[in-house]
């Protein structure tokens, strides 16, 4: 099933995509369905036959607005698992990876209240001058768990979407080295979308995807890699989230920038600014193109 949350004549509302038709969920099942995906995620086994004997016509999707599949998801754990990018990004800055990396997968919480969906502007914050693109795959949670095997975490996941996890360099880099964060340098936006996929419709095997994931930006490709060169698989890293914390339905756990998936590894390119398109693609998820805008002064000294 390919999931949307989406808006028409104002109202906003979970989708489900079929034959390029957007289905209203809560309006095609007369209100059994709830408006928000989040409730459907909660009790999906509940709803699913209902979704299922939907009726295929809808919305033409390009006449619909697309939000974030999860405009505000319960939380967002964002992992380092790509070890291409890991060596890349941090040969940049003339640093080798550390041990520790191999050792477990790490994360950082980012900021779930500043989600932003398809064709949302990104505004550059304000002192920032090394604004960054990063190209994820995100899973999404399906149902409450705690210290989750990795042979079992596969039954812990909903679906899949695609994820900018946009990052102020200048910013972020400061912040490292007082030895928390980072936080300013990320916690402006994270984009989703367009769709958010369930794990059946996917080749998942053994916690990873074999997808191609490419970036672009004005219509240039930046990036190029595949979901499958995970280091650490979404087996292992919803096993480490899970360990002594119980994970909910609709919680966000970030692969990390797939290898050549960000600025900060290419730094012969400008980095970001107003006016610039970012399209990242991942097969059979779709792309997610934002465009980049100025933070607007608030009128405060």
């Amino acid at each position: 099933m390919k999931f949307v949350t989406f808006e028409v004549d104002g109202r906003i509302q979970a989708g489900i995509v079929k034959d390029n038709q957007v289905v209203s969920l809560h309006q095609s099942s007369n209100g059994v369905i709830p408006k928000e995906l989040i409730d459907i995620i909660r009790d999906f086994d509940y709803y699913k036959t209902a979704i299922n004997d939907l009726p295929t016509s809808g919305y033409e999707l390009g006449d619909v607005i697309l939000h974030a599949p999860l405009p505000r998801p319960v939380s967002i754990r964002d992992f380092y698992a790509f070890e291409e990018h890991v060596v890349s990004a941090r040969g940049q800055r003339g640093l080798g990876v550390v041990s520790e990396w191999y050792e477990l997968p790490v994360f950082y919480f980012s900021n779930h209240m500043a989600v932003k969906g398809p064709d949302s502007i990104i505004h550059r914050p304000r002192s920032c001058e090394k604004l960054d693109y990063e190209l994820e795959l995100a899973c999404v949670i399906g149902k409450e768990g705690r210290n989750i095997k990795a042979h079992q975490a596969a039954d812990y996941i909903f679906g899949f979407m695609v994820m900018n996890d946009w990052s102020a360099r200048d910013l972020q880099a400061k912040e490292l080295k007082v030895g928390l964060g980072p936080a300013k340098g990320k916690d402006f936006a994270t984009s989703f979308g367009p769709f958010l996929v369930t794990k059946d419709e996917l080749p998942l095997e053994n916690g990873r995807l074999d997808l191609k994931m490419e970036g672009f930006v004005n219509g240039e490709r930046y990036s190029l890699g595949n979901a499958k060169d995970m280091h650490y698989s979404f087996s292992e890293i919803i096993a480490q989230a899970s360990k002594n914390v119980t994970l909910y339905p609709g919680e966000v756990i970030g692969s990390g920038t797939v290898g050549s998936g960000c600025i900060l590894e290419q730094m012969e390119r400008d980095w970001l600014v107003p006016g610039d398109k970012v399209d990242l693609s991942i097969d059979s998820l779709g792309t997610l193109s934002n465009m980049i805008g100025e933070e607007e002064e608030d009128g405060f000294l």
